[in-house]
Parts: structure tokens; sequence; C-alpha cells
């Protein structure tokens, strides 16, 4: 990737952004991908190349830190049971059931092994809100809905991620599923990841405090954000729960000091900024490369997917609130909708989309995966974006909760 071609990214970032001020009409990142298709027509911007490394390596754990670090301690305080069962235990079923129907669907259109159905699975199970949040958050709906949107997307970029690593090694060894070594692998790299990252969390809380110049309460940040990401994988444990688990620990530990407002000041003056650029590249480079895996017939399929994918995800969110007696008061259908149609696909699908194309040998199998993920992923980005804006105002009274 050129310079320039870097910097005209920003320039097209930066439009849009500053266009969309309120972030309420359509969310920047669906807009950033259609930009970025209509890139890839020029030639200049065709053969630009994305890389599950760049995105993996060097974007990713900026974005998972912010997006735990700015997380309200008092949401995680309140929601934190709904956020845990959904990101783990709700996760593990919706995968199970969108795997199984993937499987069913698949047979009908070309062959597809289970294991490959539960690959597809794994890669759309991770959601990605970006400004969905905002828009719940504006609407009439109760922001608590919006909080647990944006919880459960945090914590589940983890899971899913060790999800698709276990199912990922048994696809390339070309082993059968087995639930004992699945269970038992994602235990271990899950448990590990958010263990590093809580003792990181609090580490860093504590060196802040003895750091008294914010340029290096900042550096110190940018160490611990991509240290304790890349210290956790070298270890084969999970990175993206580790780099989670410390961003959240950092956030809950200045909730207990009486400078808090001097240490985040500080930190969010940067990242604040590298936020923004950071979403800008991802999501215009995303929209440049995928027409290299839109190369599917099978649309009807896709969509049929993504419409499982829903329905089963409502599903899940409607049992998981009706096990919280906190939140039967406020379980209807209006608001499961909203948080079912809040869970759009992105940047996390897309990596792990990324990892299998470099990763798994190139077979007829592996291409049909690669292409029925890809298109999934775009028609959620497209679908679920356009629509959530003007839902969350049709329904977002109609579930209203008095606190």
């Amino acid at each position: 990737m050129e310079v320039i071609q870097v910097i005209l990214l920003l320039l097209a970032g930066y439009i849009v952004f500053a266009v969309d001020k309120k972030k309420e009409n359509v969310p920047v990142p669906v807009i950033l991908v259609l930009i970025g298709i209509g890139l890839s027509y020029i030639p200049y911007f065709a053969h630009l190349e994305l890389s599950k490394q760049v995105l993996y390596d060097i974007f990713l754990p900026g974005l998972l830190f912010i997006s735990a670090y700015k997380y309200p301690p008092r949401a995680l305080r309140k929601h934190a049971g709904v956020i845990a069962v959904l990101s783990t235990v709700g996760l593990l079923a919706s995968a199970l059931l969108l795997g199984m129907v993937i499987y069913a669907a698949a047979g009908m259109f070309a062959g597809l092994s289970f294991v490959g159905a539960l690959l597809i699975s794994s890669i759309l199970t991770p959601t990605d809100p970006v400004s969905v949040v905002s828009i719940l958050k504006q609407s009439s709906i109760d922001e608590e809905a919006a909080d647990v949107v944006d919880g459960e997307s945090m914590i589940n970029d983890g899971t899913s991620v060790v999800l698709f690593g276990v199912l990922a090694g048994m696809y390339m060894d070309g082993k059968s599923f087995n639930w004992l070594s699945f269970l038992g692998e994602f235990l271990l790299l899950g448990l590990g990841g958010a263990l590093l990252g809580v003792g990181a969390g609090w580490l860093l809380s504590k060196t802040i405090h003895v750091t008294h110049h914010r340029e290096y309460q900042v550096m110190l940040s940018i160490i611990a954000a991509y240290g304790v990401f890349h210290l956790a994988e070298q270890l084969g444990i999970s990175g993206v729960l580790a780099v989670v688990a410390s961003g959240i620990m950092l956030g809950w530990e200045f909730e207990h000091t009486n400078k808090e407002d001097h240490y985040r000041e500080a930190l969010n003056g940067f990242w604040n900024v590298v936020e923004p650029t950071i979403l800008a590249l991802v999501f215009l480079m995303i929209g440049i490369r995928a027409m290299d895996y839109l190369t599917l017939d099978g649309w009807g399929l896709a969509v049929l997917i993504l419409a499982a994918s829903l329905a089963i995800r409502f599903l899940v969110i409607l049992l998981t609130m009706e096990s919280f007696r906190g939140w039967r008061d406020f379980n209807d259908w209006r608001t499961c909708t909203l948080i079912s149609l809040s869970g759009i696909r992105g940047t996390m699908s897309v990596v792990l989309l990324l990892t299998l194309a470099q990763e798994a040998s190139s077979t007829g199998e592996t291409e049909l995966i690669l292409s029925l993920s890809f298109a999934v992923v775009m028609l959620s980005l497209v679908i679920q974006s356009l629509g959530i804006y003007p839902l969350a105002k049709i329904m977002g009274s109609g579930g209203k909760r008095n606190t």
C-alpha cells in the first residue's frame, strides 16, 4: 500500500465522518464499504492489498482496546450476566444452530461438510455494531439495550475468534467434530487470554498512576494494548480476549480513582482520533477487496443464511432476556428484534475470512466457504445497517423502559 493511497483513503473517510455529523441516518461503515467498492473499479486502487496481518495485527488490537476501555463500568456491572451469557453460551448455541441450518441448506446446492458449515457459522457469529450503538441511543429505545449490544459485541469478538480457531484447526487437519476436544481447547484459549488481560489491565492502571506526563500515559496505553495482544498470541491463547479484558480492567480501575477524569482525558485525546482513522481505512479497504470474494452464484443461499442467523439470534436473545429477572419487563419482541438486527457482521468476520483464505488449502469447499461467508457479511452490512435506523424509530417507543 502506497502512502498516497492511505492519505486519499483517509481523506475519503474524513469527508464521510464530517458529512454525517450526528451518525444517525445511515451508519458510517456501510457508506465507507460502498465507496470502497466504487474505488475498486479505479485502477489506482484496484490492486490495493488487505491482508490478515494488517487487519489482525495492526488495526484490530487498537479497535478492541478502545471499545473495551471506553465501555462504562456502570453498564458492565448492571448487565454483566446478560452480556456474559450472550457472548459465550448464546454464541455457542447460535453457532451450532446456524451451522446445522447451513449444513442442511447447503446440501441442496453444493457439498459442504458439517465442520465446514460450523466454520461458516463461526465466521458469522461476531457482531460489529460501531455506530449502530449511537443510533439506538438516539432513538426512543432504552439506552440499556444499546449498552447490551455494545458489551456483547466487545466480548463475543474474543469468543468467536477462539471458536473459529478451534473449528479452523479441525477443518484444515481434516478432523471430524469432537465435543470434548472442542470444549477443552475453547476453554483453554478463552480463559487463558482473559486472565492474562485482567492482569495486564490491572498492572497498566497502577503504572499509569505513577506516570505523570500525559504523553507517557498515552505511550504506555499503546504498549499495553498491542503488547498484551501479541504476548497472548505468542503464548497460544486468545489475544483478542486478552486485549478486551485489559481494556475493561483499565476502565474499571479508573472508576475507583479520584483522578479518573485526568487519566481518561489524556487517553481519550489520543484514542478518539485513532478510532475513526482505523475504521475509515478498514471499511474502505473491505469494500475495495470485496469483489475478490463476491464470486458466489447462489445469492439465494446467502440470503437464506442471513435470515436464519437473524432468526436464531432473536431466539437466543429472547431466551436469555427471559432468564434474567431484571429484564423480564423489558423482554418484548420489539427490543429483542432491535438487538438482533444490531448484530451486524463486519471487521472481525472479515479478519476470520482472510485468516482462512491465507492458511487453508485452496479447495472447492474452501472457496465455497469464503465466497458464501463474504456474501452474507456484505448483505448484513448493507441490509442491517440501512434498516436499523428506521426500525429503531418505528419500534423504539414501544420498547421504552421506565427506570
